[in-house]
Order: structure tokens, then C-alpha cells, then sequence
């Protein structure tokens, strides 16, 4: 990854996100490779907080950490009620859960299928 340029490759960027959640200690924080399935995203990540104010401090994160990057979100919805947000970086999407919400909507489960991609906890 080139630190300073204004392009970022999408597998980097969903580990950047990733990296920044685990930083704020999301839960159960994974990256699912979605380029060979839908049209939707490249990569989604998933994560969780314990509360609303902890989604909302990963959420924080994840955008100071991509911006460094010069990476904007497209759009980020669901920030009001911070029970599930998602951040839409076009070819990544991430998606910040409070825990029960997760648990409720198992996003997941609609993805069976796809990779998961590995990444450093911390480094």
C-alpha cells in the first residue's frame, strides 16, 4: 500500500477498516470478498460495539483512518440511531453493528459463500 497517493486498492482499504474498528475494539470484526458474487461491493467489513456509543467511536475511526488514505465515504447512513451504520466506500462497505442488531439481522448468513480475508489484529 502507497501512503500518500490518492489510490488505495480495495483489499487494502477493507483491511485498513478492519484494522481501525479492532483499534476502537469492535467484536467479531470480519472481511467478507465479495467481487465474484454481486456487484454490490468489492469486500464488506463487519464489525460490532458493545454499545451505541462504541459504534459510533468505530465508525469515528474507520473514517479518520480511510481519510489518511484519501478515502471519502460515498455516503454513511444509520449514524443517528448508531445501532447499525454503514459506510459506503463504493468498491468496500463497512458495516458497524451494535451487538443485539447484529445478532438480529446476521448479515452473514447472506454471504455464506464468501471469502473470508485475513488480516493482522494490531499491526
Amino acid at each position: 500500500m502507497r501512503k500518500g497517493h490518492g489510490h488505495i486498492e480495495s483489499r487494502d482499504k477493507a483491511i485498513e477498516a478492519a484494522k481501525a474498528a479492532i483499534d476502537k475494539k469492535a467484536k467479531d470484526t470480519v472481511i467478507l470478498e465479495l467481487k465474484d458474487i454481486t456487484i454490490i461491493a468489492d469486500y464488506f467489513v463487519v464489525c460490532s460495539g458493545e454499545s451505541t456509543t462504541q459504534v459510533r467511536a468505530i465508525v469515528e475511526n474507520v473514517e479518520k483512518k480511510l481519510k489518511e488514505h484519501r478515502q471519502k465515504p460515498m455516503g454513511i447512513e444509520g449514524l443517528n440511531t448508531a445501532r447499525w451504520v454503514l459506510m459506503d466506500y463504493g468498491d468496500v462497505i463497512i458495516h458497524v453493528f451494535e451487538e443485539e442488531t447484529r445478532a438480529y439481522y446476521e448479515l452473514e448468513k447472506f454471504w455464506l459463500d464468501a471469502p473470508r480475508i485475513p488480516f493482522e489484529e494490531g499491526s
